[in-house]
């Protein structure tokens, strides 16, 4: 799967001011940054964002909408998620949690921020490479 064709949503650049909170490469691409926040994060293989969390006093959360590649989704005390092109995830806020692409394919999702009253969100350790090569598909 080339990186310029994964789906309708073209890549963007290089997620440079996110990058500290990656392992490997991402790029992002706004789709919207009016009324609801969208953003096309696309991951190179192995490539997974830190452990996160979406606070918020009211509202918020995430919701990921897989559009191609294969990646993974996990909750904090949880096991692991594989996730394919079609996929939705719904992440409740103020819960830890991390996502990323499979260590053999690209991964493009659309992360929807769900509004919120008081939304941040704290960044935390990375997944280590012992955590994600302990990773099994189903």
């Amino acid at each position: 799967m080339e990186k310029e064709k994964m789906s309708a949503f073209e890549v963007g650049n290089k997620n440079d001011a996110y990058a500290k909170y990656f392992i490997g490469q991402s790029y992002l691409n706004m789709l919207s940054t009016e009324q609801v926040v969208i953003g096309n994060v696309t991951f190179e293989p192995r490539c997974r964002n830190n452990w996160h969390i979406h606070h918020a006093d009211e509202g918020g959360g995430q919701i990921l909408l897989v559009t191609a590649g294969k990646g993974w989704y996990q909750e904090y005390g949880k096991p692991p998620r594989a996730l394919k092109a079609g996929d939705v995830v719904n992440i409740s806020p103020n819960v830890k949690h991390w996502h990323g692409a499979a260590k053999d394919s690209w991964f493009q999702h659309l992360a929807i921020e769900v509004p919120a009253q008081g939304g941040k969100t704290e960044w935390c350790e990375a997944v280590s490479d012992m955590e994600y090569n302990a990773l099994q598909e189903t």
